[in-house]
């Protein structure tokens, strides 16, 4: 694991000594994928032109050998329970009608230049386990996630899914989904990617969770409630 770090800013002055650096981290030979995780590292695809580093951020996981269902949890999970059918298959042989999913999904979502075709990808060519995840209903897919698994731990990456769905929750039923399926693999964590700003709680609805703090995991969600609102002002 070779790590860079890049200085971003700094408050240098009478009485303050603070240096802002983002810390990057780059697979190398032998190195264990899940060790990049467990140190707070999440893949770096914002880049197309980078492919295989790492960036330390806010993360958050869920420690699988004590998840479950919380009662709110159960009323989302019902209402696709038994409804969609899953398939799986490496992420390299994405069809060419989910990949339409996800770029329509960013563009209407989160902006046209979220995902655009080269960035999707980008992502796709990343050297790590990836599986795509295709939810269908009569054989029409309507959700699809992105999942980095090496046998240890699993990552929901990125999820797309028809917005007609969203006020049912269906992202969040994906995201609980993931962690079920990697609790019944074995994994010992799923880590669900960043938690930034108020709309990014959702994440917490997964119990227990952690978050990485910078130098450890941190169970403490009411300072990760506190974090992330105060961000969103």
């Amino acid at each position: 694991m070779k790590i860079t770090r890049e200085e971003f800013g700094h408050e240098y002055g009478e009485g303050i000594y603070r240096f802002g650096y983002c810390e990057y981290a780059t697979l190398e030979k032998n190195d264990q994928l899940a060790d990049f995780y467990a140190k707070g590292f999440l893949p770096h695809s914002a880049n197309p032109k980078i492919v295989g580093d790492f960036y330390m951020a806010r993360g958050a996981r869920v420690p699988l050998k004590e998840f479950a269902l919380t009662s709110e949890n159960r009323r989302i999970a019902k209402r696709f329970d038994n409804t969609l059918t899953i398939r799986e298959m490496p992420a390299k042989g994405m069809p060419e009608d989910i990949k339409k999913l996800f770029i329509d999904y960013f563009a209407k979502r989160h902006g046209k230049n979220t995902m655009p075709k080269e960035r999707l990808e980008a992502v796709l060519s990343w050297p790590v386990p990836l599986s795509l995840i295709i939810y269908e209903n009569n054989a029409v897919p309507l959700a699809a996630v992105l999942e980095v698994s090496d046998g240890a731990f699993g990552h929901f990456w990125y999820s797309a899914y028809d917005l007609a769905l969203t006020e049912q929750s269906l992202g969040m039923w994906l995201m609980l989904d993931g962690a079920r399926r990697a609790r019944g693999k074995g994994l010992s964590h799923y880590y669900l990617g960043t938690v930034y700003g108020g709309k990014a709680l959702y994440k917490a609805n997964l119990t227990p969770l952690e978050f990485w703090d910078g130098s450890s995991w941190d169970s403490d969600i009411t300072l990760l409630k506190k974090l992330a609102r105060s961000e969103s002002r």
